[in-house]
This record gives C-alpha cells, structure tokens and sequence, in this order.
C-alpha cells in the first residue's frame, strides 16, 4: 500500500510522456478549429503570437464554425485532435461530457471579449428599424404558434416598409445561429405573455415556436463565412444580414445596423450590454496539450495579454469588445492556473 502513491506518480509521468511523444512527434504546430466569428481575433493573435516568438511555427486556424469545431475539440486528447475551439457561444454541458468521456478532462474556458450579433443592411436599402418582436414574427415557422403569412416586413408591423422580408445569417452548425436563436427568436417570442406560459408549462412545445425558422426562402442560409453575408448585402441592398459586430465595423463604408428596440450597434452598446444582442465570445484550450504542444502556453499568454483584450488592444481595433476588468482578470488567472471547466458551471 506504502508503494501506490509512488506507482500513480509513475503511471501519470507516462501517460504524459506519451501524450507528449504523440503530440509532438507527429504535429509542431498549434492547430485551432471552430467559430467564423471569433476566426479574425484568434487568427490577429497568431500573428502577433508569431512575431512575438519567432521560434515556434504559427498556428493553423480553420473556421469550422462553433459546433462542428468543438465536436472537433472533444473528440479525443493527442495530435490528432485540436488543440484550442473558438466559439461564439458558450460550450454546452452536453459538450464537455463529450470531451470528458473522451479523455480531454481538463477543459480551460477563456472569455476573451464581447460582440454583438448585429443585424445590417446595404446602405442603398431602405433604412429599417426592429424590434425583437418584429424579427421573430417576420422568421418563425410558426410565429406566436400561428400559420406563417407575412410576405413584406409591412405584414409584420404596419409601421415598418413594405419591401420583401429577406435576411441571410448562419446555418445551424454554427454558433451563431445558436445565439440568434436565443437573443432574437426567443427574445422575440416572449414579447407574448402567452408564450411565457407556454414555457412554464411546455418547453418542447415552446422551443417549437419560438426556435423554428421557417424555410421558404424568407431566412437564407449562407454558410458559415460572415465575409459572404457582407457580399451578398452588397448585390441586395434591401435584404438584411446576421453576423458578428467586427464584420459591421470593418465594412461601414456599404453596410449600415439596423437599430434593435431603437438601439444601434455601437462598441458603447455592446459594452455596456445595452444592445440586445451582445454575446460573449470564448476559446477553449486543452490544459493537457498546453503540457505537450510547444508554444500553446505562449499563445494562451498572448492571447490574454492587455495588448490583445484590453481597451486599446489590438483585438477591439479588430473589432471585439473588451471584458469588463473584472472579468478579464479572473479569465487571465484561470487561464493562468489552467483552471478546468467543470459541469455545474455550465446550463
């Protein structure tokens, strides 16, 4: 018995060395997989992570939006797998089971700034001010549980133009689709006193109604690359786009938001979560291939560095909005510790 302690130590010194063996034997490059939208402000911090440490290769990073890439991430520990998941919305519990059911047990969670999900159009529209409630009305299957007429975004609110109702965002893969769900249909369909009933009394039902967006070419799906969204805004002014808060600000010059509940989306609003839609933007890292992949501490350091995420960083001229302090601070000794992320943190 005296011999165990010393025999577990044993066991973990070579699980380790051999994860380090496959891990860098194999891949000398960081690889990085998920979120469209957080793509740009990770891809800015392997550039600097690059410059900064001319010794290590500079990371691969593949936008397979939020799901597909954290499907990716919790498939297994080793070089196989990758090694950090951008997301544009929190990892859910269902998908750190995933991870722990395939040995990646040490799941660091990094809130690394905020963004809005913004709704635009091309400035030569019509210009057009939403409500969360006219959104949800104008794209749900089944608005407030009744059959779906609405043609002209006039149909939805008589005060509103009558120009045919299109808007382009992401597929269901995606993160984003997740939180439009959320921030704009749900939103939307509990501006009925009806359907917060229905959500006491029927959640199935409820996610029916309010989540379902109907498919008849009234919501197009444009894949999981936001710069397509910009450009089909471009050739079709009067339809409306779906997308992160950075491509907005990096394409003023042809787009303009459409104000929500008579908010625009400004980087004061998203910061102060005035905005309706401000989200959280995260990467996940795994602790145990910081241990086994060179230069991913380094990144991992870079990427909550005040030259990146604070106020005046290069990640807000990127676009992203700053955490609070606070929170920047308690995710910068997380991430320090290499902190894991545990179920009941979790919905």
């Amino acid at each position: 018995m005296q011999r165990l302690p010393q025999f577990r130590a044993f066991a973990a010194a070579a699980a380790f060395a051999a994860l380090l063996s496959s891990c860098g034997d194999s891949r000398t490059q960081i690889r990085i997989v998920g979120s469209s939208t957080v793509f740009p402000f990770t891809t800015a911090v392997a550039e600097n992570f690059s410059r900064n440490n001319p010794e290590y290769l500079a990371p691969i990073v593949e936008a397979t939006g939020t799901g597909g890439g954290i499907k990716l991430f919790c498939a297994g520990v080793g070089s196989r797998f990758p090694d950090v998941a951008n997301a544009s919305r929190r990892m859910k519990r269902s998908e750190l089971k995933d991870c722990l059911a395939n040995g990646a047990r040490e799941v660091v969670e990094v809130q690394v700034g905020i963004d809005g999900l913004v709704l635009a159009q091309g400035k030569r529209g019509v210009p057009i001010n939403l409500t969360l409630r006219d959104v949800y009305a104008a794209l749900a299957a089944e608005p407030f549980g009744k059959p779906q007429t609405a043609r002209t975004w006039a149909d939805v609110n008589p005060a509103l133009p009558a120009i045919r109702i299109e808007v382009i965002g992401p597929p269901p893969t995606s993160g984003t689709r997740d939180s439009f769900n959320e921030l704009y249909m749900e939103a939307g369909c509990l501006a009925e006193p009806a359907m917060k009933a229905l959500k006491a009394a029927d959640e199935e039902r409820f996610k029916t109604i309010c989540n379902r967006v109907r498919e008849d070419g009234k919501y197009v799906e444009a894949g999981e690359n936001d710069n397509l969204i910009v450009q089909k805004l471009a050739s079709n002014p009067n339809a409306i786009g779906a997308f992160g808060f950075s491509f907005l600000e990096a394409n003023l010059d042809t787009l303009r938001d459409v104000p929500i509940n008579g908010v625009p989306a400004t980087n004061e609003t998203i910061s102060n979560r005035t905005y309706p839609a401000a989200r959280a933007m995260f990467i996940y890292v795994k602790a145990q291939h910081v241990k086994a992949i060179r230069g991913l501490r380094e990144f991992l350091d870079e990427y909550t560095s005040d030259r990146a995420w604070a106020p005046g960083g290069y990640l807000e001229r990127r676009g992203l909005v700053p955490s609070p302090e606070e929170v920047r601070i308690e995710t910068r000794a997380r991430a320090a510790a290499l902190t894991p992320l545990a179920a009941e943190d979790l919905a």
